[in-house]
């Protein structure tokens, strides 16, 4: 089989490496530094397990910039290209995916076309109204920072979109694109669900919105538990211990972000335009409530210089995307704070004219206070005026 997947970005990337253990894959991105990497072996994300694959393992994966070479003869093709949420528009930007849709349709009427970039609710039905076909599919990801591949060889679930108006062929040649990523994978066994193209949107946007309510959850609870002057962790460990509940995801933070959770909250909730809702309102208002109360209980420390450690959302990642850490910085800037940043991970001088610097010990000296979305060990010998809200140091 020839596999064409479009955007080397964390999914793209984990997908065409599962793909290229038993079939020909083609990944096309238009960002030159990823293409040369991958064709050199090397992982252009943070993501310990496809480093390893493209380094050792007999892959036959080769990146390009040639849309057409990669989808002329190709038998599937995976769209996972960005869908950035458009503040302005309420809602997602998906005009990468219409983009690359209609240009593959162009080349290659035959392919099956496999979207998993995260869409709005009734995308695929759209787009398969449009080109009056059933040969686009809708098969979301559920993939965490920095495990992609782990989460790809290992899945949780697969779960198949297909149009109202899919035939029986359709249906097949989407079950057998399933049946490659079962034989990518170490797990055998995962469940795979069946359902609709709209349903299997909400499945993605429904699944990550109560992944931010857990987060929000836990983090007004220790917003509480501070206030109050108690102790969040013996809080969070006796509720915890309800089996209904359970012991994880968990551990406080500045608030959720990162690439998925707070696009993903914001597009279900435009969706739910002319539905009653309270809930999912709440959940969006209530990260940007945390981020107030951790900026505010900074500033009441008066402090001359704040050190912001680490921009990334998790230890071993290298992604600054809707990082919690950032609204924070917005807040106490504001305020006329100045703000300096550690982050090893990004390059230049400056982070939104806020000086960055390499050096940590340097870094240390400089900061009045640090502020630390995740606890590190080489924090460990200035954690007097280190604040976080990391109780159980683990991401």
């Amino acid at each position: 089989m020839k596999i064409a997947v479009i955007g080397i970005g964390y999914v793209g990337l984990a997908n065409a490496i599962l793909l290229a253990q038993h079939h020909e894959v083609w990944a096309v991105d238009i960002v030159d530094e990823k293409i040369i990497k991958v064709n050199a072996g090397i992982a252009p994300i943070a993501d310990e397990m496809a480093e390893e694959y493209l380094k050792d393992k007999p892959l036959n994966l080769r990146a390009t910039g040639s849309m057409d070479t990669a989808v002329a003869d190709a038998d599937y093709i995976i769209v996972s290209t960005p869908t950035n949420y458009d503040e302005k528009k309420n809602y997602f930007d998906t005009s990468s995916v219409e983009i690359v849709i209609k240009q593959c349709r162009g080349y290659n009427k035959e392919a099956l076309i496999i979207i998993k970039s995260t869409i709005p609710v009734g995308f695929t039905e759209a787009v398969c109204q449009q080109y009056q076909t059933d040969k686009i599919i809708f098969i979301p990801e559920f993939l965490r920072e920095g495990k992609a591949l782990e989460d790809n060889l290992y899945p949780s679930r697969i779960v198949i979109g297909l149009s109202k108006n899919a035939t029986d062929r359709g249906r097949i040649k989407a079950n057998s694109f399933v049946e490659l990523l079962r034989e990518g994978a170490i797990r055998k066994d995962m469940p795979v669900v069946n359902t609709g193209a709209t349903e299997a949107e909400c499945i993605k946007l429904f699944a990550n919105t109560y992944l931010a309510l857990r987060i929000a959850f836990f983090n007004e609870l220790d917003t509480y538990a501070e206030v109050r002057r108690l102790d969040s962790r013996q809080i969070i460990k006796g509720i915890g211990l309800d089996p209904r509940i359970g012991d994880y995801y968990n551990n406080p933070s500045f608030g959720y972000g990162g690439y998925c959770l707070p696009k993903d909250t914001k597009q279900l909730l435009a969706n739910y335009e002319k539905v009653p809702n309270s809930i999912i309102a709440a959940i969006v208002d209530a990260n940007r409530t945390r981020k107030d109360f951790i900026a505010d209980k900074i500033v009441e420390m008066h402090p001359q210089t704040v050190g912001i450690y680490r921009l990334t959302m998790k230890a071993n990642s290298d992604n600054f995307r809707q990082s919690s850490i950032q609204g924070i910085m917005k807040r106490i800037k504001a305020k006329g704070i100045k703000v300096i940043v550690y982050e090893p991970n990004y390059k230049q001088e400056n982070f939104f004219n806020s000086q960055v610097v390499q050096d940590i010990q340097e870094f240390k000296n400089l900061s009045s206070i640090i502020v630390a979305n995740r606890w590190a060990e080489e924090l460990q010998d200035v954690k007097e005026k280190v604040y976080t809200r990391d109780i159980y140091h683990v991401d």
